[in-house]
């Protein structure tokens, strides 16, 4: 059984209680144009991973059926051993993400968030299609396919707590178990911090294997890449590092080159390449954020087009399997439209306005072809309709765009 779903709900529920201790105490630890970024991202996650689990479950599964050595009782001490092997596996999983160029391609969108906060925990790729082979010797040892997504969801599940600057130091259980601190410096691009603490729900796979680092008092993490995305659509998240390994490998004379690169330590370049086509590493003594203006109606409009965004992308969790193939590739589609006019939005393109309104009538239009359930129609179509009048005050917002060639 996969928990994420059934927890989403309290996903929101924590967003909530840490946007009311934001205000309580002051923080400024969101941002609206980062946040709905993330949640974007997570979105796009889940609706993918409909499609793309496909292929690794069933490789699974038919090594399972095929080649296990042994066959486990459905018992607590089965559950507690899938439990701690998922983990110890993701530890490897999740250090080859940050280790290996064509790994760190997929990983970098959960780490290119300039912020660190619940809604940071969410930010999950859409283009990890390799990660399941390092879980296949579960299948040899006879862990069930349906206990492996169990265990590996509870183990997603526990990462998102993690994702928060309220919470200090938790003394003795920071030595056994992945904790707020311990994953602040995971996601820090500070020098001492870089490459660190991978592990899932246990800590000691970095203390075994010396990847662990404490937080420390005299280094604030400075969250994000060292290559900033500088962008809030989540398709380019997704494709940006892939795009910039294409044109190394292109631009390559080596033919050696132009194929080890993917499997290359993460930020090798070929020799001809890098000194061509130099790229631009942050200084952090220098660093700051991106972040382009925004007027409280159009953060408002972002927000309530990121709500019919949201929506459709529970339809298509929850109710996908009643849809046809063309209307489930039709909300798929309109998924991707809005993530990236959304996006455009919040980048304050010159035409971002237009390709919105285009992009509502279009999810208006879809949601009279496709059968869903009527109050599920009735409250995304009101939603939809709500947004666009909002988008119309926003066409005659004034406030000065950060970015005039777009």
């Amino acid at each position: 059984m996969n928990f994420v779903l059934y927890a989403i709900p309290f996903f929101f529920l924590l967003i909530a209680i840490e946007l009311i201790a934001e205000r309580v105490r002051g923080t400024q630890y969101y941002r609206v144009n980062d946040a709905i970024n993330s949640l974007m991202a997570g979105v796009l996650s889940q609706v993918f991973g409909l499609i793309k689990k496909m292929i690794p479950f069933t490789v699974y599964y038919w090594v399972f059926e095929h080649f296990q050595l042994t066959q486990l009782p459905n018992n607590i001490w089965v559950w507690a051993f899938a439990f701690i092997s998922y983990d110890f596996f993701y530890y490897w999983n999740h250090r080859l993400g940050h280790e290996v160029n064509l790994f760190w391609a997929a990983h970098v969108v959960h780490h290119s968030s300039e912020e660190y906060n619940l809604s940071t925990a969410l930010r999950q790729t859409s283009g990890s299609f390799l990660n399941w082979i390092f879980f296949i010797p579960m299948a040899f040892v006879g862990v069930d396919p349906l206990l492996l997504i169990s265990v590996g969801s509870l183990n997603l599940i526990y990462q998102f707590w993690v994702h928060t600057r309220h919470i200090p130091k938790l003394g003795w259980f920071e030595w056994f178990f992945v904790t707020p601190s311990n994953h602040r410096v995971h996601h820090a691009q500070n020098q001492i911090y870089l490459d660190k603490n991978y592990g899932g729900v246990f800590i000691i796979w970095d203390r075994i294997f010396g990847t662990f680092q404490e937080e420390l008092d005299n280094q604030k993490p400075i969250y994000g890449v060292r290559k900033p995305l500088s962008s809030w659509n989540p398709i380019w998240a997704n494709l940006q590092v892939y795009t910039q390994l294409i044109k190394d490998s292109w631009r390559a004379k080596r033919w050696q080159d132009k194929c080890s690169i993917w499997f290359k330590r993460t930020g090798w370049r070929p020799k001809d390449v890098e000194q061509t086509f130099p790229l631009m590493q942050t200084d952090l003594n220098k660093f700051t954020k991106y972040d382009p203006a925004l007027s409280s109606r159009q953060k408002v409009f972002a927000v309530a087009m990121f709500m019919v965004l949201i929506g459709l992308g529970l339809v298509s969790l929850f109710f996908g399997h009643l849809l046809s193939t063309a209307s489930f590739a039709s909300l798929i589609t309109v998924v991707l439209l809005l993530s990236v006019s959304i996006g455009f939005c919040l980048e304050k393109r010159k035409w971002a306005n237009t390709f919105a309104a285009s992009t509502l009538a279009i999810t208006l239009l879809l949601l009279g072809l496709i059968y869903i359930p009527y109050w599920v129609y009735l409250s995304l179509t009101t939603i939809s309709i709500v947004t666009l009048a909002l988008l119309a005050l926003c066409f005659f917002d004034k406030t000065p765009r950060l970015r005039s060639d777009k």
